[in-house]
């Protein structure tokens, strides 16, 4: 008896905690909700509350949301405007402190009547709504968020002051999109990352792009093949891609595509040639890591090679990267590849031309064909001719030979 008397006093004991932890709010409700109360008065309240450091009180936050919402057809003043916005913020900053889920319909609302498309917005409202909206889970506003970035991203802005208030709201967007982390919110974060905003805001999305989506290669590979995209933003998402994290298998899927745009993009400025350039190297770099997802990768790193060695000015860097890519790959397709180099360059030495630009590239050539253990005879019956033929140098005969050794090895 002695036992169920202390259980039942502990028990009561416990629900006094619980009952004692409920805040009562209801006297702030009822002069905030009064009918004859200003703008001001309310923004006096709300500022009461925050100060007393109430917490789990997310059902009056958003009664006073609504009720806020409610009364907005009532502002007659530039008074009442600034105490509305002020209040305005400082409920959308509780809401999503509390993570209130419920307001996320009425914080929408919110995002509505404080959008920058009008001059009376300075965008701070509409920046602290769309925070609130990652903050409370507003999974069901994820298409209207995207959608209101879309527009920023694609606005002509020529003013000062409007572009200030886009990127206050901009911000905004980013960060509900970042802490909602769905894969929808990736394209346009991004297109904000390459846009027309200040440098902070670029570096903003630019940051939150790989806490939305861990494998972004569909989305990136995308945009490396878009026509609609210039080289720099091709490079970015090449980066992107790259910066992720996601699996290699899908890195070496779009470094397949990035190798092939950055052949078959057309262009005659020598700026966007050096980024292509760039893009094709880095995407060799990762085939070579990561392996051939992709078939296409034989067709374009042959073009790496063939279309650097017959420049006048070829980027021996490209060569360099391409050879030892596909003798580290070692495939049927990659030895291939590397025969069909060895016989030009075999046929040149014989017959002409040769000079230093042959003779470098057969000294990365020869190791390269080591590298990939390859059992062909076709390889090795060439490399055998040449560490035996009088056409060729000392040098060159013992790297072929060197060349033998390693397929041996």
């Amino acid at each position: 008896m002695k036992r169920v008397i202390i259980t039942v006093l502990i028990l009561c004991l416990a629900g006094m905690t619980i009952f004692a932890q409920v805040t009562d709010m209801s006297y702030y409700t009822e002069e905030y909700m009064r009918t004859d109360g200003t703008f001001t008065d309310r923004l006096e309240i709300l500022r009461d509350v925050q100060e007393a450091g109430h917490t789990g009180i997310g059902e009056f936050y958003h009664d006073a949301l609504r009720f806020l919402i409610l009364r907005w057809p009532d502002i007659d003043t530039f008074e009442d405007r600034v105490a509305a916005n002020e209040a305005g913020r400082i409920l959308c900053q509780a809401l999503g402190a509390e993570a209130y889920n419920e307001a996320a319909g009425d914080l929408w609302q919110v995002v509505l009547f404080s959008d920058v498309i009008r001059d009376i917005n300075d965008g701070f409202l509409m920046q602290d709504a769309f925070i609130a909206l990652g903050q409370v889970g507003g999974t069901d506003f994820i298409d209207h968020i995207v959608l209101r970035l879309d527009d920023f991203n694609t606005l002509v802005v020529s003013d000062v002051e409007t572009r200030r208030r886009v990127n206050r709201a901009v911000v905004g967007a980013i960060n509900a999109l970042e802490t909602l982390a769905d894969p929808r919110g990736y394209r346009p974060v991004f297109f904000a990352s390459v846009g027309w905003y200040e440098a902070a805001i670029r570096a903003i999305a630019s940051m939150a792009l790989p806490n939305i989506m861990e494998d972004p290669g569909e989305i990136l590979a995308e945009v490396i093949r878009s026509p609609g995209s210039v080289p720099e933003v091709k490079f970015t998402a090449w980066n992107e891609m790259l910066r992720s994290n996601a699996p290699n298998e899908s890195k070496a899927r779009v470094a397949a595509v990035a190798l092939e745009t950055g052949w078959i993009y057309a262009t005659s400025d020598p700026s966007f040639q050096r980024i292509l350039r760039e893009m094709r190297m880095g995407a060799i770099d990762i085939i070579r890591l990561y392996g051939v997802e992709d078939d296409s990768v034989y067709v374009n790193m042959g073009r790496s090679y063939s279309n650097n060695f017959i420049n006048p000015v070829p980027h021996y860097d490209e060569i360099l990267r391409t050879l030892n890519a596909l003798g580290v790959i070692g495939t049927d397709e990659a030895v291939q590849l590397l025969l069909s180099f060895l016989r030009e360059l075999h046929d040149r030495r014989r017959i002409g031309p040769w000079g230093n630009k042959e003779r470098q590239v057969m000294q990365w050539l020869l190791p390269a064909i080591g590298l990939t253990k390859t059992q062909s005879m076709e390889v090795r019956q060439l490399l055998t001719t040449i560490q035996r033929s009088g056409d060729y140098t000392g040098a060159e005969q013992t790297w072929a030979r060197d060349a033998l050794r390693a397929l041996d090895s």
